[in-house]
C-alpha cells in the first residue's frame, strides 16, 4: 500500500508488490509493508479485510520476540526512521536485515486437518510419512510432520519429497528441518498457554553470510491454521477457523472455480474474518493489540 506521499524525497524505492506485502528498499534494509490484501487460491481478493495488515504485522512482530533465542530473525526495526513520515504505514512495517529467500515453504503439520487431511483420506499417508489408521479429522498427529513444498512466485506450491528437499538445500537440510519442527513446537505450547490450538504453520528462511535467518511473516492467520482449545475440547469435528480457511470454505461453499472473474466476498464474512484475525491477536500478544486497538477500531 502506497502512501501519499512521493517516497522518493526520503530515498525509499518500491521493489514489488507480493499478495499481501508490499516490498521496497531504503539504504541499506528491506522494508516489509503488511496491506489488507488478502489472498485465496493463488489468487488476490477484489475485496480487502480493513485493519488486517496491522494485525498480521502485529503478531508476527510478536512470534519474533518469542523466537528470537530459537533462531535469529531478519528484524531491524518496526519503527520508522527519524525524519521520515509515513503515518499509513503505522503498525504495519517491518525493516528488516537483506537475506537470500530459501526457494522452499517449510510446512509443519500437528494436526489432521487442510491438505494432510485430504491426503490422507486419499492414500493413508501425510507427505511421506505413513500415519496410523483410523485418525478422524483434526486429530493430533504422532508428532509434528516436517512436509515442505516449492515456493512458488506464481500459481500453486508443490510438495517435495525428502530426496529433492535434500537436494535443494543440500547441507543445510537437517538443520533448517529441525529449526522449523522446533519452531512449531515453541509456538504450538505457547499458543495453548492462550486457549489456541496450532493447528499447522509455514516458515521461510533466508541465508545472509552464510547465516540462517527467519524471514517474511510467521505464525500468522494467513500462513498457520488455529482453532480455539476450548471448542478443540468440545468437538474436534466442528471448530471454527481462526484463519485464513474461513474464506476458502466460503469460496468453496458459493462454488467458485477458482478462475477469474474472482468473485467478491460477503460483508458478514469480511467482518467475521477481521474479528477472529483480531481475537487470535487479543489471544497471543494482547499488549501489541493495545497498542493498535486505535488503528484497527
Amino acid at each position: 500500500m502506497l502512501p501519499s506521499k512521493d517516497l522518493e524525497i526520503y530515498g525509499i524505492r518500491k521493489i514489488r508488490s507480493g499478495k499481501v506485502r508490499d516490498l521496497f528498499s531504503w539504504k541499506n534494509e528491506l522494508w516489509m509493508v503488511t496491506s489488507d490484501r488478502l489472498s485465496a487460491f493463488d489468487y488476490i481478493l477484489p475485496d480487502e479485510i480493513p485493519a488486517k495488515g496491522i494485525i498480521l504485522n502485529q503478531i508476527a512482530l510478536g512470534w519474533f520476540e518469542k523466537t528470537s533465542l530459537i533462531c535469529p530473525n531478519a528484524l531491524l526495526s518496526e519503527e520508522l526512521p527519524e525524519g521520515v513520515e509515513l503515518p499509513e504505514w503505522e503498525a504495519r512495517l517491518m525493516r528488516v536485515l537483506p537475506c537470500d529467500p530459501l526457494p522452499v515453504e517449510f510446512i509443519v503439520r500437528g494436526y489432521l486437518v487442510g491438505g494432510g487431511w485430504k491426503q490422507y483420506v486419499e492414500k493413508g499417508i501425510v507427505g511421506d510419512y505413513s500415519i496410523p489408521k483410523n485418525l478422524a479429522y483434526g486429530s493430533p498427529l504422532p508428532e509434528p510432520l516436517f512436509t515442505p513444498t516449492t515456493k512458488a512466485r506464481e500459481g500453486h506450491d508443490q510438495p517435495l519429497d525428502e530426496k529433492t528437499a535434500k537436494n535443494i538445500l543440500g547441507d543445510n537440510y537437517e538443520r533448517l528441518k529441525t529449526l522449523a519442527l522446533n519452531l512449531y513446537l515453541h509456538g504450538k505450547n505457547y499458543a495453548l498457554k492462550k486457549g489456541l490450538i496450532l493447528l499447522d504453520t509455514k516458515f521461510e528462511f533466508g541465508i545472509r553470510d552464510g547465516k540462517i535467518y527467519l524471514i517474511d511473516e510467521l505464525i500468522t492467520p494467513d500462513s498457520s491454521r488455529f482453532w480455539l482449545s476450548e471448542e478443540f475440547e468440545r468437538d474436534k469435528t466442528a471448530c471454527a477457523h481462526y484463519d485464513k480457511q474461513i474464506v476458502r470454505d466460503y469460496l468453496e461453499k458459493i462454488g467458485w472455480n477458482q478462475q477469474p472473474p474472482i468473485p467478491r466476498l460477503s460483508q458478514q464474512i469480511i467482518k467475521e474474518m477481521q474479528q477472529r484475525y483480531k481475537e487470535v491477536l487479543s489471544r497471543l500478544f494482547p499488549e501489541r493489540l493495545k497498542k493498535v486497538t486505535a488503528l484497527i477500531d
